[in-house]
């Protein structure tokens, strides 16, 4: 199968072999502090996730003359970036925008092919400013990222993904490609891999009254709608003080594993006996976790004669579990088959809240209303100033705040933005995280 091309440009020292050495998954590139050390280009099969593509890593971008060894290195990077089907553009983080970026991302510009900005060395939050600088650059929302520890990974992907060349359905059957990755979890004997069976049709699965047959978190094939889906049944998790017998210790934590490998997790509830406190520690591990989430109320046909039972629920659901406010709650019956379709809708619409993206001007256009209508408190008779909000990364949503005195911000006042980001940016039910960055006081010499 033929691989798109990715071409990795920027000034010399930014971390461009760092990179490709951690695209392509081993130390092919020589990395040194030196500026300089790659002259000819370097081309791996790099990967990340399920997205493969073939990589090249170039020189730095200097200006020369054409005759001299800089001026044919960099002749060696303008004809990759020709051949590329995205350009990756370094810059570092720590450093911020320099002089000698622009001129060469105009350049990178100016060739029409597609640009993902990558603001490197931003590890632990070091480089924000820095990554926030690069806007000026006029090549989109920068990349917070850290080649060396590998931070950004996710976020890199799904810009990739957006932008290189789909492969055909038959390429990808024969790669055989992961589809989206869905955890089914709950308390033992919820009816989880009944539900499954009844999902790819036959009894693939060990089912019973006696709760814990499930004992390995099982891994299956399966496609809905034309969409390729990879399902995980787990074993049932119970409150920790309760499990003693070893074999169960380790199918719990198999459970944690596939939960931390899913995009969507199914948190099935029994629904003659709804929201017990374990269901609510469920919930509140995958929300930790940072993973999309759909709530199954199983069992739904011994209930269903109750009378605006769903609705009293979905309150339930709201009032118990406010950091996932607006989560799907679906019932079903996976012994009678029903509500499977209207499950699944509502796993494919939470995956794509779990990896929206916001623009950074329509985030900032919120952030200024919201300042108006509730500004943030006085700390020691200075009032907190924001000054403005980014998104970093999605899957899940993450934004940035940056400012003075953030780190006296009440948690109530957090609360109130997450809401807001949620409401006015669509984000039902997926966990939001919020980052606060502090500015350095430049006359503050403590």
């Amino acid at each position: 199968m033929d691989l798109p091309t990715v071409a990795i440009v920027g000034r010399p020292n930014v971390g461009k072999s760092t990179l490709f050495n951690r695209l392509v998954g081993r130390k092919l590139a020589l990395v040194d502090d030196r500026p300089g050390v790659t002259r000819d280009r370097r081309e791996g099969e790099g990967f990340i996730g399920d997205v493969a593509f073939r990589v090249i890593d170039t020189a730095g971008l200097e200006e020369a003359d054409a005759d001299s060894l800089l001026g044919r290195m960099r002749a060696q990077t303008e004809a990759a970036i020709l051949e590329a089907d995205a350009v990756l553009f370094v810059i570092d983080a720590r450093a911020g925008v320099l002089p000698s970026d622009r001129p060469f991302a105009e350049l990178v510009r100016r060739s029409g092919c597609p640009v993902i900005l990558i603001a490197n060395k931003a590890e632990g939050g070091a480089g924000m400013a820095g990554a926030y600088d690069a806007f000026s650059l006029g090549l989109g929302d920068p990349i917070p990222f850290s080649a060396e520890h590998g931070e950004g990974l996710g976020s890199l992907q799904d810009a990739l993904r957006e932008v290189l060349p789909e492969p055909d359905d038959e390429e990808e059957d024969e790669e055989g490609g992961k589809g989206l990755r869905v955890a089914i979890v709950g308390r033992p004997n919820a009816g989880k891999s009944t539900l499954i069976n009844r999902m790819i049709g036959e009894e693939r699965l060990l089912v019973g009254p006696e709760a814990g047959i499930t004992r390995d978190s099982i891994s299956l094939d399966w496609e809905w709608r034309g969409r390729r889906i990879k399902l995980h049944d787990t074993a049932g998790m119970r409150r920790r003080a309760r499990i003693d017998d070893k074999l169960e210790k380790l199918a719990v934590s198999d459970g944690l594993r596939a939960v931390r490998f899913a995009e969507v997790v199914v948190v099935l509830l029994d629904a003659t006996i709804p929201f017990e406190k374990q269901d609510l520690t469920i919930v509140d591990l995958v929300e930790s976790e940072g993973r999309a989430l759909v709530i199954g109320l199983n069992k739904w046909d011994l209930v269903a004669d109750q009378p605006g039972l769903l609705k009293s629920l979905r309150e339930d659901c709201t009032r118990l579990l406010p950091q996932v406010r607006g989560v799907s709650v679906v019932p079903l019956s996976g012994l009678a088959g029903e509500g499977i379709d209207k499950l699944m809708q509502a796993v494919v619409d939470a995956s794509e809240v779990w990896s929206r993206r916001v623009s950074t001007a329509r985030i900032n256009a919120w952030l200024t209303d919201a300042l108006q209508r509730n500004p943030p408190p006085a700390v020691s008779g200075r009032r907190i100033k924001i000054r403005y909000a980014t998104q970093v990364k999605s899957r899940p949503p993450h934004f940035a705040l940056f400012g003075n005195q953030l780190d006296a911000l009440p948690k109530s006042y957090t609360r109130y933005l997450v809401n807001g980001l949620r409401e006015a940016f669509d984000l039902p039910g997926t966990p939001i995280r919020l980052s606060l960055r502090t500015s350095k006081n430049p006359f503050d010499k403590s």
